[in-house]
């Protein structure tokens, strides 16, 4: 086992990250059911006008405009009603002059009319109807095309799909978008000491934590993770597994990377691609490793937990949102008091879990492998590597998970 050769900074180890970590390129077409919140790799243009006809804004009365003219409150207009029209209709005629029809909001406006009258404005006595107030042509109707025009860029190429542009898409009759794909993400666990989540643990053995942490980030942050068996630290076995990287979009191990089975790690990487960099100033998760096979860039995350998931935030969900061409997290920072004091670490840029009670802030910090460290936190803090002392009382800005 040697020491890490250098440890580069946080700012830097985050900007080469970024500058090797590309956007996807990969389109699918895929159903409306399944839009929500992906990104758009093609313009959606509408094939239809919006509304695809004249329809009515209200309930009332589809009239000749020409006919209300003289309709007054104290000397309202006679209309006979022809009949009526619901939404999801065709009028079954045409009106005539002193003709009008009953119509729902929504429904298409019959030929011959070109004005609705609220039904507030009117009274019906059998088949005649009183009109107190006068139209004007158009009154009450949205006309075809009024909203969209077919052939119109509605959505453009690069938008996140919320649910209400999902529901534009189905306003405009279409079944399916282009959207780019969701980059997949090779899981790794690394570590004789490592055992599968739901099988006995052996002698000196924990289960895979890392794994699930990490599909978890990456599921939330628009990846597919994909899953798979523990391998040893071993040369020839990780060798194996990373002659696939480039079948994926990204890579990620978690275990590999420190103490002797970083050095394993960071040969093979290189014999097959290049170490960007291995060991980072932080703490927890200073031997963090990033490096690319092909284009496929890898990760080698620490194994302790604690580590594994403030690494996770830090590194790999901004890298798996550039990636998935999702927009930059919007992060959920709080203002807080320390409830009591802390020793940092000079000389490197600390991520300490915390909780949050009664307003102020705990450290759920015990070491980079404690699970309660993970269950307990509310989130983090960052620490400067210049500040060895963190004073009670000293606000601190809490990022949540």
């Amino acid at each position: 086992m040697k020491p890490l050769a250098s440890l580069i900074p946080l700012d830097e180890a985050k900007k080469l990250v970024d500058e090797n970590v590309q956007p996807i390129k990969r389109k699918e077409h895929v159903p409306l059911s399944d839009l929500l919140f992906r990104i758009l790799a093609e313009d959606v243009v509408s094939g239809i006008d919006v509304p695809p006809y004249d329809r009515s804004a209200m309930d009332g009365y589809a009239v000749r405009a020409v006919d209300t003219f003289s309709a007054g409150k104290f000397e309202p207009v006679e209309l006979r009603c022809v009949g009526v029209v619901h939404a999801g209709e065709v009028p079954s005629k045409k009106i005539g002059p002193g003709e009008c029809m009953q119509i729902a909001t929504g429904a298409m406006v019959p030929e011959g009319a070109d004005a609705v009258v609220m039904v507030e404005n009117t009274e019906r006595i059998d088949d005649v109807v009183q009109i107190f107030r006068a139209v004007p042509p158009g009154s009450n109707i949205s006309k075809k095309g009024e909203d969209i025009r077919a052939g119109t860029v509605v959505l453009r190429k690069g938008e996140l799909l919320t649910p209400a542009k999902v529901g534009v898409i189905a306003a405009l009759g279409m079944s399916e978008a282009t959207v780019y794909a969701k980059p997949k993400v090779l899981i790794v666990p690394t570590g004789n000491e490592v055992a599968e989540v739901g099988k006995p643990l052996n002698p000196g053995q924990v289960y895979d934590i890392n794994s699930h942490t990490l599909s978890s980030i990456l599921l939330e942050n628009g990846c597919v993770p994909v899953a798979h068996s523990i391998v040893e630290d071993v040369a020839e076995e990780l060798k194996s597994v990373l002659k696939k990287a480039n079948d994926y979009d990204m890579v990620v191990l978690s275990g590999g990377s420190s103490a002797g089975e970083r050095d394993v790690l960071e040969q093979v990487i290189s014999e097959l691609g290049r170490v960007i960099f291995h060991g980072v100033q932080i703490k927890p998760g200073k031997p963090t490793l990033f490096g690319l096979i092909g284009n496929t860039p890898v990760f080698g995350m620490p194994g302790y937990p604690t580590a594994c998931l403030t690494n996770g935030y830090v590194f790999l969900l901004p890298a798996a949102r550039k990636m998935a061409r999702l927009p930059k997290r919007q992060e959920v920072i709080g203002t807080f008091p320390m409830a009591k004091k802390y020793a940092a670490t000079l000389g490197r840029h600390q991520f300490l879990t915390v909780r949050i009670i009664n307003g102020e802030v705990y450290p759920a910090f015990k070491e980079s492998g404690a699970i309660t460290s993970i269950a307990h936190a509310d989130g983090w803090i960052e620490i400067p590597p210049n500040v060895d002392i963190v004073e009670k009382g000293t606000n601190v800005e809490v990022h949540f998970f």
